[in-house]
This record gives C-alpha cells, structure tokens and sequence, in this order.
C-alpha cells in the first residue's frame, strides 16, 4: 500500500470518527469554518507584504517670471568702420619744402598749417604784378584827365570828335589793363598763399611722405606727390551687408522712425554707439548674394578706426509689450520648442510656444506663455508634466526685472 493511499485511508477513518461523536452536520460546518479561516491568512500574506509606492520627493529647479518689455526687431551683421571723409594732400605750386608744422598720427583742424614752401620765386612775381598794376593805374589816370579835358574842349566847339572818341578809347584801354593787372596780382598772390599748405578738413593725419628739404612738384597733372592723408574720423561710417532673404523685411520698415545703427567693437568695453542708416545699394552684389549698407556713427573719443571689424546690430523697430523669459527656459522637443510652466500647486504644466528673437539673456516667446507666468529656468533634465517642484528664484530671473526698455 502506498503512502499516499494510507493518508486517504487514514483522513476518512478520523472524518467518520468526527462525524459518529459530533455529527455529521458540525463536522460541515467546522471544516468550512477552518477554510475560511485558512483563506483569510492566505489573502493577507499575499497582500500584506505590498507596500503603497511613496510618492517623490519634490524636485527642486530655479524659476523666473515672464516678464513683458519693449524690445527691438533687429538684423546682427558683421562690419568695417571707413572714414567719414579721406584727403590726400598734395602741393598746388613747385618748390622745396622748408617746415613740417604738425606730428605724424595727430588731430589737425580745417586751416591748420602742414607745410611749407619756399615762397620767394612767388613773392617776386607777386611784386613784379603788383608794379604792373601801380603802372597801369597811374596811366589810367593820367589818360582820365586828357578825357577830361578833351570833353570841355568839345562843348566849346574847339576840337573835333574825332579827338574826344581817342581819348574816350584810350581810357578804356587803360582799364583793361587795370583788370588784367589786378587779375596777374590776384593769381600771383594765390601762388604764395600756395606755398603754405593747410588741412582741408578735420581730421587725423597720418604718416608723412615727404621730409623737409624735398622739391615737389604741383598738383598731380605735373607728377606731384602726396605729401600726406588726412581722414575724417568722427563722424565714422559702418560699412556692412545685408543678405538677400532679409531685404524684404528691411524694406518693410526702411524710413521709418525707430530704424537705427548699432556698432560695437569687440573688447573695447564700450557700449554700442548708435548711429542713423545713411545709405543702402541699389542693387545686390554678383556672386554674394547681399546687399551694400551705410550707418553714419558719432565717434567723439576716437574709439572706432577705419579698417576696423565691429559687431552690427540694424535696429528695424520697436515691439512694444512682448513677453519674455530667460533663454534657458526655452527647450526643444520633438514636438518644437516647449517651456515647463508651473502653476499655483506647484505642479508643471508643459507648454508648446514660439519663440522670437534672443535679447541678450532673454528670448521673446511670442506664442504660448502669458506675462507673470513662473517657468522653469534649469533642472529640466528629469521634469515631466504634474511633476511637483520646489521653486527657487534663479539669478538670471531676478536681472531681468533690469532690461532697459529700447526707445
């Protein structure tokens, strides 16, 4: 006999010993009692040892506020500095230079002395025209008289016309002579005034090319050579370009009221300078695709020279009111790019917006977050939407009550 065949037999034996002492129907009742019993113990420790999941810790992140400021609509292009105006000095007259009057690299004044030539072959020839003239005059007043006379001897009927028109011809021969003298005087004097060469302009002078003791010839007609260049440099031009996809939107607010220039030299630790747009190309350039344009910049210090690379900001308008948020807020998805709001239970909302352009730290989210709204600035790595945080406010958040509104 088997084991299990000697459990059977032994299980009815005490079953029918239960029910012949207690009866049948306790026995029932007390074996279903047991069960439950059983049951119960089994359901709770199968369901006793599954703890509740906790729910997270709140995570912390730093926060700032949307803020709304007037921000400007701009183009950033990359520029050189030209001088505003650009002379190259040269002599009018020949002759050996005597004096150097300035220093090489220095601010000189319209008017301002430069060189000098020897002016003693001009003086002489200026002497020689103004004898000329004395000569002429004195003739002419000699001759006057005899017209004089001629005509109170005609309304006497002493002499004939023929005499009288003689003496009127000779009195006007005598003041041509007059005016080409004068004219000889006048041109010999400009020769001298010549020989002192000044600055046409205000500007900076550069680097001399000719020494003192050096004969130069006259204007450039005759091979002359420049003595030295002079540039204007306040104000200064900023010369960039504009590419072609950008033309239109420039067009669109050319002329009007808040259109500006901003130039910014790298490293100089000064603030951009603004400046008005004074030009724009009337055609495009071959092979590049842009567009030439000229800002006209004051530049009092000499801050900006020409040559000089500057950092160009073309201010097209003024966007009143826009809404923006520390840059950092802004991340992409594969939806687009999104910013974790989070709202009054602490809780983050995430919301799909547009973004414009970068203001400095910030960016103008023209779609999808109201003014005042809290976002979250950093720490969004491990966020999801109705994850509760612990907001702090971020330095860049509390700056950016500082923007200074652009007029």
């Amino acid at each position: 006999m088997t084991t299990m065949t000697r459990v059977n037999v032994a299980t009815r034996q005490a079953v029918g010993h239960l029910e012949h002492r207690f009866g049948r129907k306790r026995v029932y009742v007390f074996g279903g009692i047991i069960g439950l019993v059983a049951m119960f113990l089994l359901l709770r420790v199968f369901t006793g040892g599954q703890k509740p999941t906790p729910q997270p810790a709140p995570r912390p992140v730093e926060v700032a506020k949307v803020i709304q400021k007037d921000v400007p609509l701009y183009l950033d292009e990359i520029g050189t500095c030209a001088a505003f105006e650009t002379v190259q000095v040269q002599a009018q007259v020949s002759g050996q230079i005597t004096a150097r009057n300035f220093q090489d690299g220095v601010d000189v004044k319209k008017g301002d002395s430069l060189f000098t030539i020897d002016s003693r072959p001009y003086e002489a020839v200026l002497v020689q025209a103004q004898g000329q003239l004395a000569q002429a005059k004195s003739q002419l007043i000699l001759d006057q008289i005899t017209l004089k006379r001629q005509q109170d001897l005609r309304s006497k009927g002493v002499t004939s016309p023929q005499d009288l028109d003689t003496a009127q011809g000779t009195v006007n021969n005598d003041e041509a002579k007059v005016k080409s003298a004068e004219g000889a005087v006048a041109a010999a004097q400009v020769n001298v005034d010549y020989c002192n060469i000044r600055s046409p302009i205000d500007g900076r002078v550069g680097l001399r090319q000719v020494d003192v003791g050096n004969i130069v010839g006259g204007g450039s007609a005759t091979g002359g050579v420049v003595l030295v260049t002079i540039q204007g440099i306040d104000p200064i031009y900023t010369d960039f370009t504009v590419a072609e996809p950008d033309l239109a939107l420039v067009r669109k607010y050319l002329g009007g009221p808040n259109v500006k220039v901003m130039t910014d030299a790298e490293g100089d630790q000064l603030q951009p300078r603004e400046g008005t747009l004074s030009f724009i190309d009337n055609a495009l350039q071959p092979g590049s695709g842009t567009v030439k344009v000229r800002g006209v910049t004051p530049n009092p210090d000499r801050a900006l020279w020409p040559s000089q690379f500057v950092h160009v900001r073309l201010i097209l308008d003024i966007l009143k009111n826009s809404k923006l948020v520390p840059s950092g807020a802004v991340q992409i998805g594969q939806n687009g790019p999104y910013i974790f709001v989070v709202k009054s239970d602490s809780t983050l909302e995430l919301r799909q917006v547009k973004p414009g352009q970068r203001q400095g730290d910030l960016t103008v989210i023209m779609e999808g977050v109201n003014v005042d709204e809290t976002v979250v600035v950093s720490g969004q790595l491990q966020l999801a939407p109705g994850t509760k945080v612990v907001a702090k406010e971020s330095e860049q958040g509390a700056s950016a009550t500082k923007v200074k509104t652009l007029n």
